[in-house]
């Protein structure tokens, strides 16, 4: 994906919705999911360089569905 079609709510690798709370201006005073998961520098590291730190990944490219997970609460 070339830099200029970069969204930044829309994830650098798959081209999915990225769910960044501060890409959307509704939400922009919220912080993001990433911030309370630890993504493996080698992940970010796959990205191309010109796509580094422009948007969030998903949290499947990110591969951090089973820490979100974790800190959702459970529903009785």
């Amino acid at each position: 994906m070339p830099e200029s079609d970069v969204r930044p709510d829309h994830c650098p690798a798959c081209g999915a919705r990225n769910d960044c709370s501060l890409a959307d201006p509704r939400t922009a005073d919220r912080e993001c999911w990433c911030y309370g998961v630890t993504i493996d520098p080698a992940v970010l590291q796959a990205l191309p360089p010109e796509l580094r730190n422009q948007s969030c990944l998903c949290p499947r490219c990110a591969q951090v569905e089973a820490q979100l997970q974790a800190t959702r609460p459970s529903i009785p």
